[in-house]
């Protein structure tokens, strides 16, 4: 009932038809983007890969998702542009068309590349003006935001085994529908943000006063370094699953390449869920207490999934992703929080550590696949959860605001 509250109260707020917009210019990117993981196992039975390629794919695109985020997320904090997300839906537009072609694993590193330019460009940006129009209600905005991302992202796959599966990678160029809904839909995003740095710029006669940090300056790179091995732990996880785990049920349950798909979209539909449930529960109980418990909760799942049978796997991946993506909007919010002048640079630093952390470990995990086998991964990955226990070590900024 809470989180319905919460939701109401958001959805009465003047820019709730742009944080709606936002949501789902994120779910369409997203989509597009989860494309890439999804043709895996066409993309290596079309072109003979092994599994240590198919990592360096991954690598490749974390690689341009990741390194250009900060930096996109400083300059535009410096110097907005009101069409920024629909540059990064270019970007994802073109990737994915020469990915359809693509007939080398050259053509296809140039193709994942771009496409990482066109996420390195949207989260940064679609989140700090998520922030901007949030109106206080930054932790259920930011669900909101998020949310989409993940039901973009557990979608894609099930577009995939649909529509391109079944048929051949040219079918990849469906998704560019997509990108052209997308840059409807940024139209009152582009309206609304165009207005506020007009307004912005009136108001440019007079100092803006900037915001005071909750921490001292050795506490707050303390603060970050913990919240960035959190990050570390969650996609090495959250990399065996995006990225092996068709292999892994077709490996083990001799499933279908369409039904591997399937229960990939089971796993990244618990995302979605998980997602909407953090910020808002960030609001109410504390950043800490949430990413302490989606964190190092999700150890008994990811801890049992490898040794039982297909039905309780995709039971498991479920709750493990439900849990897990809990933590992300929470260890976000946190971490703006920190460095409330530099929301831009902040959401890249995250949003892009993230996807850096998720190409190596996916490069190393195809590595790893290769040595060992693909069941080995899980056997591995699934203690990551555990470094959640080094959440104790971070401050409890919830009790700070309240002392302050």
């Amino acid at each position: 009932m809470n989180l319905i509250q919460k939701f109401k109260a958001i959805a009465g707020l003047p820019t709730f038809p742009v944080l709606l917009a936002l949501c789902a210019t994120h779910c369409f990117n997203d989509m597009l983007q989860s494309v890439i993981t999804a043709v895996y196992p066409m993309i290596k039975l079309d072109l003979g890969l092994n599994f240590a390629e198919i990592g360096l794919i991954t690598l490749v695109y974390q690689i341009a998702a990741s390194v250009f985020q900060p930096v996109v997320g400083l300059v535009f904090d410096k110097h907005p542009v009101a069409s920024s997300l629909r540059i990064s839906t270019v970007s994802t537009a073109s990737g994915l068309a020469v990915l359809a072609f693509a007939n080398s694993l050259p053509w296809i590193l140039v193709a994942v590349f771009v496409v990482g330019l066109g996420s390195a460009t949207i989260h940064p940006e679609a989140s700090r003006i998520t922030s901007l129009a949030s109106e206080g209600r930054r932790g259920m905005a930011q669900s909101v935001f998020q949310v989409g991302g993940n039901f973009g992202g557990s979608i894609g796959p099930l577009l995939v085994a649909l529509i391109v599966s079944p048929y051949s990678r040219h079918c990849i160029l469906f998704f560019l529908i997509i990108s052209a809904c997308a840059i409807m839909v940024q139209r009152p995003i582009i309206r609304w943000y165009r207005a506020y740095l007009q307004q912005r710029k009136v108001e440019a006669g007079v100092k803006a006063t900037k915001l005071p940090m909750p921490l001292p300056l050795g506490t707050t790179i303390f603060a970050i370094s913990i919240l960035m091995i959190l990050i570390f732990s969650k996609y090495i996880y959250m990399a065996s699953i995006t990225s092996y785990y068709t292999f892994f049920l077709i490996k083990k349950f001799g499933v279908s390449i369409s039904a591997s798909q399937i229960c990939l979209f089971v796993f990244l539909i618990s995302t979605a869920a998980g997602t909407l449930v953090g910020g808002p529960m960030g609001d109410k109980y504390g950043r800490k207490p949430v990413i302490w418990v989606s964190i190092l909760g999700t150890a008994p799942f990811s801890l049992i999934l490898p040794h039982v049978g297909l039905a309780p796997t995709i039971v498991l991946s479920f709750c493990a992703g439900f849990m897990l993506s809990s933590a992300f909007p929470a260890i976000l919010l946190y971490s703006q929080e920190l460095l409330p002048n530099h929301l831009g640079m902040v959401s890249g630093l995250f949003f892009g550590f993230a996807f850096g952390v998720g190409g190596i470990a996916s490069a190393v995990l195809g590595d790893f696949a290769d040595t060992y086998g693909i069941e080995a991964i899980y056997r591995f990955c699934a203690y990551m959860p555990l470094l959640g226990l080094i959440t104790c070590f971070l401050p409890n900024l919830k009790k700070l605001q309240k002392v302050a």
